[in-house]
C-alpha cells in the first residue's frame, strides 16, 4: 500500500464543499480543516510538542466531534473517544486504562467528566464552541469574517506532521464492546484506517457525489470508519443527526422539504433501528395505499444503498424492509479490530443471513476448531493479492474465522498476553467467531464461545435459531443461549419478547421451530420477558444475560 494519507490531508482538495451538516448547520471542508489545526496547536502546546499521547474525548454528534478528532491526529496524538451513554464505571475504565493526558468535552458534559478527570489528574478541556462557528459556510448566519479571511489563501492549508509519521504511527483506540469479557483498547493504526476506508469506498463505490445519513454512536467503528471518515475521504457530504430518532430518519430519508441536491442517498445502521423504523411505518404509514407507494418509489429511485451490520440482521426483518423501501440491505462482517472484512456486493445478488466475501485487501481462511494450534487446518482460503481460493470440499464448510491484512489492529493497549492470544504464529487474527462457507459466499453462525451451542453431540447456531424464532407472529425479540445440562452437555433456551396482547407458550413455539429447524436444534427451556437488553450496537451480552435470566447457570 502506498503512503498513508490521513483524512485532513484530503480534506485541502474539496475546499468549500459541504462536508457536514448537523443541528447547527453547514461545514466546509476548508472551514473543518482550519478550525481543526486552531485545535490542533493548542493541544501540542498543552501536550510540549509530545507526540502519541492519547486524548479522550466525549462530543455531542455535531462537527465538534470531527474538529477534535482531526485535531488529534494534526497534533500527532492518539484520538479516543469516548461516549455520553456509557456508565460512569466504564467512563472511568477508559480514561484510566488508555492512560489519557487531556479529556476534552463540551460545557454540558463537565459535570459528569470533571470528577473523572480530578479522580485521574487529567488535564479536562471545555470544547471552545466559537471554533465550531468558524468552520460553518461563510453563507450560514453564524460564520464570521475571520473564517473567510483564514480561508483566502490555498497556501495555508498546511497541517500535521510529515507523511512518514502517518504511515508509522497509532491513530485511535476503539475500545471492543465487551460482550464476551472486559473491553479492550484496540490499537488503530492510521495505516489501519486507511486500509479499512479505501476498501469500503472501491467496494461500495463513494463518490464525490453522496450523502449519507449518520445515526449511529461515535465511538464504535461503524459510525466512524463506515459512514464518517469514508463519506470525508470521498469528498462526500456526512448528515449527522444529533441522535437517532425513527421520525428524523423517516424525515431524512424522504427528502421531506428538501432540494434534490440535498438528500441523502445512503444510510448505514444496524438491525433494531430498522426494526424501530419499521415499527413506526406500521404505525404510521401502513394503512395508506398511496403514503406506502410513495415511500417505496422514494427509497427505490432517490437511495442508491442501504446497509445493516454490527449485530446479525433477521431474515424477516431483511424482507419486511425489502417490502416497505424496495431495498434489499447490504449486510456486512467486520471487528473492532479489523474495520470490515466481509460484504455483499453492491451491484449482484444479496443472499440473506450471509456476509457475501471478502472485501478488497482483507485475506480471510477458515480453521477446523482444534485442541491446539497444531492441531488445526486449513478448510477454506482466500488470500488477497493472489486473489486465489483454496476450498478443501465442494459443500458447505464450517469452522473458525481468521483474517489478515493491513487492515487488522496492531494490538490490545497494555495487554500483551491477551494479544498474543488473539493471533496465530503465523500471524492471522482469530475472530473468535464461527462461519459457513458455501459458494463462494460466507455466512455468520455466531460468536464461538457464546452462539455455538453444543448440545448431544451437535453444533447449534444460536443465531440460526433467532432468525427462526423471529418469524413466529407472536414474537418481537429474542435471544438464544445454552443452558448446561448434564444429559446434553447443553440444552437450548429461548429468551422472548412476545408481541403485546400476545401469548408465547413452549409447546407452540416448538412445533412452529420443527417447520424449520432440525429437531435437536429446537428450544427445550422458554422464557418471555419485557426487554432483552442490548448495548448501543444492538448487540446482546449473552453471558450477563444468561446469568440475569438463569442465575443457578454457568457459562
Amino acid at each position: 500500500m502506498s503512503g498513508v494519507v490521513p483524512v485532513f490531508k484530503r480534506a485541502v482538495k474539496f475546499g468549500d464543499k459541504t462536508a457536514l451538516r448537523d443541528i447547527h448547520g453547514d461545514y466546509t471542508y476548508r472551514g473543518l480543516f482550519l478550525s481543526s489545526r486552531q485545535f490542533a496547536n493548542q493541544l501540542s502546546q498543552m501536550l510540549d510538542g509530545v507526540l502519541q499521547k492519547r486524548i479522550a474525548f466525549m462530543l455531542p454528534n455535531d462537527a465538534s466531534y470531527v474538529i477534535t478528532q482531526w485535531a488529534c491526529w494534526m497534533s500527532g496524538q492518539i484520538a479516543v473517544p469516548l461516549s455520553a451513554l456509557s456508565p460512569t464505571p466504564v467512563l472511568d475504565y477508559y480514561i484510566k486504562d488508555s492512560d489519557a493526558t487531556v479529556i476534552v468535552t463540551t460545557s454540558e458534559l463537565v459535570p459528569l467528566l470533571e470528577p473523572l478527570a480530578n479522580n485521574t489528574k487529567k488535564h479536562l478541556v471545555v470544547f471552545d464552541d466559537t471554533l465550531r462557528i468558524l468552520a460553518m459556510k461563510p453563507s450560514d448566519k453564524m460564520a464570521n469574517n475571520k473564517q473567510i479571511s483564514q480561508s483566502d489563501s490555498e497556501d495555508s492549508l498546511e497541517a500535521g506532521m510529515k507523511d512518514d509519521f502517518y504511515n508509522l504511527s497509532d491513530a485511535m483506540f476503539v475500545y471492543t464492546s465487551g460482550t464476551t469479557g472486559k473491553p479492550k483498547g484496540a490499537v488503530l493504526t492510521h495505516k489501519n484506517l486507511q486500509s479499512q476506508v479505501n476498501a469500503l469506498v472501491s467496494a461500495w463505490k463513494w463518490s464525490e457525489k453522496d450523502i449519507v445519513l449518520h445515526t449511529l454512536p461515535l465511538n464504535h467503528i461503524h459510525g466512524i470508519v463506515n459512514v464518517l471518515l469514508c463519506s470525508l475521504y470521498a469528498g462526500a457530504r456526512c448528515v449527522m443527526l444529533p441522535k437517532f430518532e425513527t421520525s428524523s430518519v423517516w424525515s431524512q430519508l424522504l427528502g421531506i422539504n428538501l432540494a434534490n441536491t440535498e438528500r441523502v442517498n445512503m444510510y448505514m445502521a444496524v438491525p433494531t433501528i430498522y426494526v424501530k423504523l419499521i415499527q413506526e411505518f406500521d404505525q404510521l404509514f401502513s394503512k395508506n395505499s398511496k403514503m406506502t407507494e410513495y415511500i417505496h418509489n422514494v427509497c427505490t429511485t432517490k437511495i442508491r444503498l442501504m446497509v445493516s451490520g454490527s449485530a446479525p440482521l433477521p431474515k424477516p426483518i431483511f424482507d419486511r424492509w425489502e417490502q416497505i423501501t424496495g431495498h434489499r440491505l447490504l449486510e456486512r462482517y467486520g471487528m473492532t479490530e479489523t474495520g470490515m472484512v466481509l460484504s455483499n456486493p453492491l451491484d449482484g445478488e444479496r443472499i440473506p443471513g450471509t456476509v457475501g466475501t471478502p472485501l478488497p485487501g482483507v485475506s480471510t481462511r477458515v480453521m477446523k476448531p482444534g485442541v491446539s494450534e497444531d492441531d488445526t487446518e486449513i478448510l477454506v482460503q482466500n488470500i488477497a493479492e493472489k486473489k486465489d481460493v483454496f476450498s478443501k470440499t465442494k459443500g458447505p464448510i464450517s469452522g473458525d474465522l481468521q483474517v489478515k491484512g493491513d487492515s487488522v489492529f496492531r494490538q490490545y493497549w497494555n495487554k500483551s498476553e491477551a494479544t498474543a492470544a488473539v493471533f496465530t504464529s503465523d500471524g492471522w487474527f482469530k475472530t473468535g467467531d464461527t462461519v459457513e462457507y458455501e459458494n463462494g459466499i460466507y455466512k455468520m453462525l455466531g460468536r464461538s464461545s457464546v452462539d455455538i451451542i453444543k448440545t448431544g453431540g451437535y453444533k447449534v447456531s444460536a443465531l440460526e435459531v433467532e432468525t427462526v424464532l423471529l418469524g413466529h407472529p407472536d414474537i418481537i425479540d429474542c435471544a438464544v443461549v445454552g443452558l448446561p445440562d448434564i444429559t446434553w452437555g447443553q440444552k437450548i433456551a429461548a429468551i422472548v419478547v412476545a408481541r403485546e396482547g400476545s401469548e408465547v407458550i413452549l409447546s407452540q413455539l416448538r412445533k412452529y421451530a420443527k417447520k424449520s429447524l432440525q429437531a435437536y436444534a429446537v428450544p427445550t427451556v422458554l422464557k418471555v420477558v419485557d426487554k432483552i437488553p442490548k448495548n448501543s450496537m444492538g448487540k446482546v451480552n449473552k453471558p450477563d444475560l444468561l446469568t440475569a435470566i438463569f442465575p443457578d447457570s454457568k457459562f
